[in-house]
């Protein structure tokens, strides 16, 4: 593959820089309403190119779920492909709600209100066209709306599949999907049979939760009473999962299915380094673009992803998958039919690959035509993540973000807290402190330009 040129990957202005949580001022100057607000003046607050493929038409009506942080990036994309975008949030000041066009106050979870509120704006305000959820676990939400509809998405019965590990496992093991050893726990004293008979580590997680919440790993001296009811607490329908721990290099996944075929741009090595420090909470922290396995291996995994994906019965829409190595053959650990978060599907994998695929996203959403060869990565450029973790206590200070910010080959610096702020220990993936995204001419430069970028980042913590 050619060498990355050297214009933003989507011929936009770049993103980088600082990022606050959430920012501060609203880009157009509004203030966020409760219910129904209309649309804002058709300038492009944020000052960007049109995307690659030109604008897919002022007519259409995407609604997104979901208006936290991390799917700004996407919003802002559809709204510059010329859609005019919706954002339902139980939050009327989440970041997103500033800069749509049009927002109505609903939980992502509640899907009868959502449902409700989605029917009450497309009946009686503007036709809706579409609804995606942008790194958002929500895709029953957005399947139910779209069933409701009528409008373009996966089944509701393929996205409960998606959003139940337990049922999704079962389907896996019925087809023959490779997947670790799982069980369902109905109590403590099952918890504690199994773990006796299993000569192996196992994880306990919620059958239905997210953000890594709940989900440990059963090592050394876990109290297994308390372990059960952690994952128990996190579970909104009661129910709790085991599954052996397999071992072996882990890789994230991302891609887009057309007409039965998965198209897998998306491909990052997973950095597990604090995996015994955090123990037993599984925090990862980051990972690598191009990932280091061998070709053979990453065909392999493509593969799997796909029969996984058919195996739920995504014929056409997103699939975010999380893989293991194990024994040199890939296991599903969990796949997800919606776009990921952690700025993987917005950031990493146009950097790494020149493949806007949440563009590509969102033209699917809307039912306007997808080019597979528009997926193919067009190079192959090296991107490392990473999180800080200040530790525990209460936040005095922050500093060195700024000037990190300016550094070549820094592509963004996100901080999630502020003075003043408490800090627990972190215990799943959305109590991280904030991120570096970077860029290097090789694995080795970027990962130790992010390491840098890191400790030049100076969080003073006082203890409480």
């Amino acid at each position: 593959m050619s060498v990355p040129p050297p214009t933003d990957f989507v011929g936009r202005l770049p993103l980088k820089g600082v990022r606050r949580s959430p920012p501060p001022t609203d880009c157009v100057g509004r203030l966020p309403l409760k219910g129904v607000r209309r649309s804002p003046p058709p300038t492009d607050c944020v000052g960007r190119l049109p995307l690659k493929g030109g604008v897919v038409g002022m007519s259409k009506t995407l609604l997104v779920v979901g208006g936290g942080i991390e799917a700004l990036p996407g919003v802002e994309q559809a709204k510059a492909l010329g859609l005019h975008v919706v954002v339902s949030d139980i939050n009327p000041a989440a970041p997103c709600m500033k800069i749509a066009d049009d927002t109505f106050v609903a939980s992502t979870y509640d899907i009868p209100e959502t449902i409700d509120r989605a029917r009450e704006f497309h009946e009686e305000v503007r036709p809706l066209d579409g609804v995606m959820c942008i790194a958002t676990d929500v895709p029953l939400t957005v399947a139910s709306v779209a069933a409701e509809l009528g409008l373009p998405g996966i089944p509701v019965e393929v996205a409960r599949l998606a959003s139940d590990k337990l049922a999704m496992k079962d389907r896996f093991a019925a087809d023959g999907i490779p997947i670790p050893w799982y069980s369902e726990v109905t109590g403590v004293d099952h918890l504690v049979s199994i773990n006796n008979e299993r000569n192996t580590t196992l994880v306990i997680k919620p059958a239905d939760s997210r953000g890594s919440r709940g989900v440990l790993r059963l090592v050394g001296d876990v109290d297994l009473e308390w372990a059960f009811g952690e994952a128990l607490r996190h579970s909104p329908s009661d129910r709790v999962m085991v599954e052996e721990f397999l071992t072996g290099p882990q890789v994230s996944t991302e891609s887009l299915v057309l007409d039965g075929v998965a198209y897998t741009p998306g491909f990052a090595d997973r950095n597990y380094e604090l995996l015994e420090e955090y123990a037993p909470h599984i925090i990862e922290d980051g990972g690598e673009l191009p990932s280091h396995l061998s070709d053979d291996v990453q065909d392999a995994v493509r593969d799997l992803v796909e029969r996984a994906a058919r195996s739920l019965g995504i014929a056409n829409g997103v699939v975010k998958g999380d893989i293991v190595i194990f024994d040199g053959r890939p296991h599903v650990i969990e796949l997800a039919a919606r776009l990921s978060g952690g700025y993987f599907c917005t950031h990493e994998i146009p950097l790494n690959t020149g493949v806007d695929l949440v563009g590509n996203a969102i033209r699917l959403a809307v039912a306007d035509p997808v080019d597979s060869a528009d997926l193919v990565p067009q190079y192959q450029r090296h991107v490392s993540q990473r999180y800080l973790f200040p530790g525990v206590g209460r936040v005095v200070s922050i500093g060195g973000h700024e000037e990190v910010a300016t550094w070549p080959g820094v592509e963004m610096v996100e901080i999630r807290v502020s003075p003043g702020d408490t800090l627990r220990s972190v215990d799943s993936h959305p109590a991280r402190a904030g991120l570096v995204l970077v860029t290097g001419a090789n694995r080795q430069e970027a990962m130790i330009l992010a390491k840098r970028a890191i400790e030049a980042i100076d969080i003073v913590m006082e203890p409480v």
